[in-house]
């Protein structure tokens, strides 16, 4: 319990290191502290399914960038944009991440502790622009990207409407075609002799009529296999593997990696931060384990007296345009500059390749359906026609 100047009583609940912490956040709101009591199982932050909105972080961001830009004290910003915040879960996250400051963390790590609303990018980039003291730059880099990222899962979303609907309405038919349809055609061709795609088709009828609660175990068992692998190390590594290496999808997040990795170290570079803090600030802007072991190797190089262009071939995450470049940009003395020309490059590259993607799954998935409709017509019609010609 507190009161306010004017003697009114308020109550809440409050995270804080010590009730000496606690008394002194409540001081710093004008607030004099009467009681501070310890809550057992106090509700966590973001309990329950109150979710945040990766809109409203980027709005977040670029309102805090505006409002240090202005010279606000960062205390001062994050209490104004608690206040603000017209989303309830991100404005506790706020402040929270204001309490922990006045305690003495930094904003990256403030921000680190909040794993679900804030991801590993967010992290690295705030890192580097206190390390290297150009935060209002890195908050406003972020609400953009943020902003591109938002509006580019609007547009794949939107894209996706039809095939998806397409897919779906496919998917229904086929499997009113194998419950209702195809039990009919094997009651009336009997103990006849039957090709190869008439087999499958009654199999596949037989399965989902006759066994339909052992296809659901089944199904049931598979998923909960898929989802214990995936959270085992294994598993853990094999997704990382698949991420990198997928044949459409791996190509386009390594290059999202990449371009985050070398705007990051281009901005770092450019602000003067030593080339060996800013590998170790930006190795976590890739969000890729794999990529991060590769870098921390392309470092240690580094430090041994190599060029970097090379260690980063090594890694597998760059491609060959991209260490030429780089090379170049070693022997000219123009790295910072190259580096964020190149993420400007790959970040297009990524963004057409997304929309190239999206565009052919439409004429796949017309091109899939199809192919199944074509095959239930042969599996049906086949036989009667062998039928017709024996009797003929």
């Amino acid at each position: 319990m507190a009161r306010t100047a004017a003697g009114e009583l308020q109550k809440g609940v409050m995270q804080g290191e010590s009730e000496a912490a606690i008394v002194r956040t409540l001081a710093d709101r004008g607030l004099f502290a009467v009681a501070v009591t310890e809550v057992q199982d106090a509700k966590p932050l973001l309990g329950g399914s109150r979710r945040v909105r990766l809109r409203d972080v980027g709005t977040v961001f670029r309102q805090l960038a505006d409002l240090l830009r202005a010279g606000v004290p960062v205390l001062r910003s994050l209490d104004t944009l608690a206040k603000a915040c017209s989303s309830p879960a991100l404005a506790e996250v706020i402040r929270d991440i204001r309490e922990k400051i006045s305690q003495g963390e930094t904003l990256a790590e403030a921000v680190g502790e909040h794993p679900k609303v804030f991801t590993s990018l967010h992290k690295a980039m705030i890192l580097a622009g206190e390390e290297a003291g150009f935060l209002e730059g890195v908050l406003e880099n972020l609400a953009e990207f943020i902003e591109r990222q938002d509006e580019l899962r609007a547009k794949v979303r939107g894209m996706l409407i039809y095939p998806v609907v397409l897919l779906s309405i496919g998917g229904l038919l086929m499997l009113g075609i194998l419950v209702f349809l195809v039990p009919m055609f094997r009651d009336f061709f009997g103990e006849m002799v039957l090709p190869l795609p008439t087999q499958v088709l009654f199999a596949a009828s037989a399965l989902l009529v006759d066994h339909s609660m052992l296809l659901l175990a089944g199904v049931a068992l598979f998923v909960a296999g898929v989802w214990a692998f995936g959270r085992s190390e294994t598993g853990h590594r094999y997704k990382e593997h698949l991420r990198l290496t997928l044949p459409l999808v791996g190509k386009l997040n390594r290059a999202v990696s990449m371009a985050r990795f070398c705007r990051i170290l281009g901005t770092m570079l450019h602000n003067g931060v030593p080339i060996l803090r800013a590998l170790d600030i930006s190795k976590g802007a890739t969000g890729s384990e794999t990529l991060e072991a590769g870098i921390e190797e392309a470092a240690a190089s580094v430090r041994a007296g190599e060029a970097l262009a090379e260690p980063l071939r090594a890694t597998g995450g760059f491609t060959p345009d991209v260490i030429e470049m780089i090379a170049v940009a070693e022997e000219s003395n123009q790295m910072d500059t190259v580096l964020v020309r190149i993420a400007d490059t790959v970040e297009k590259r990524a963004n057409q390749m997304v929309d190239t993607a999206v565009r052919l799954m439409e004429p796949l998935i017309l091109v899939f359906l199809a192919g199944m409709i074509g095959f239930v017509a042969v599996g049906l019609l086949y036989p009667i026609f062998m039928l017709s010609q024996k009797i003929a």
